[in-house]
């Protein structure tokens, strides 16, 4: 496969082309890395909230043993205490799901832009590319030992105006060998591809 032109000014465009698909590839990668910044950062209210209800958790923990070396009262003292250990608890844990959901809310959002800006683009511009490299790089292997393919080919991919710039019957020549119009073809279809032609036409 041939993935560049040999003639400047279609090597000059094919290479403009895969250096702003690359620059806006990494244009998107960088935004969605900054979108999921950005949207970690609604993370803070839930790690406080976790904090806290880890501290009054620790608070109430330490209340209910303390309580619990009390007289006569100590054992129930210490199990209404707990109550407030297990609100600690539900407060902790609701910081700690409410912070997995933004973590999964930055995560997707990121992969949406990547998904959405990147994919139309490279669905685009890859097939193109690999088309190009396949037709390019069988056309410039046979471009030396076979103008009849060559013309062929042309025949079938070029638009009829410029076939009949080389004849005014492309097929009838091309059907009874005329050579002069086979090469002009072939050589037709190698500018059409960005190739040079042979600078003698095989027979």
């Amino acid at each position: 496969m041939r993935f560049y032109a040999e003639r400047p000014a279609r090597f000059l465009l094919q290479l403009l082309a895969d250096v702003l698909v690359v620059a806006w590839v990494w244009l998107c990668v960088d935004v969605a890395g900054t979108a999921r910044d950005v949207v970690l950062q609604l993370q803070t209210p839930a790690n406080t909230l976790t904090g806290a209800g880890d501290g009054i958790r620790g608070a109430f923990d330490d209340a209910a043993r303390t309580a619990g070396e009390l007289p006569l009262v100590g054992e129930d003292l210490a199990r209404a205490l707990g109550a407030g250990t297990g609100a600690g608890d539900s407060i902790a844990t609701a910081g700690r799901d409410m912070a997995g959901t933004v973590g999964t809310i930055a995560f997707g959002t990121a992969v949406g832009i990547v998904v959405l800006g990147v994919l139309p683009v490279l669905l685009t511009w890859l097939p193109l590319r690999l088309r190009y490299a396949r037709s390019a790089g069988s056309a410039a292997g046979v471009r030396g030992v076979d103008s009849d393919l060559l013309a062929l080919r042309a025949i079938t991919n070029r638009p009829v105006r410029r076939l009949l710039r080389v004849s005014p019957d492309p097929a009838a020549a091309w059907r009874r060998d005329d050579r002069e119009v086979v090469h002009a073809l072939a050589a037709l279809e190698l500018r059409a591809l960005g190739l040079r032609a042979p600078r003698h036409a095989p027979d």
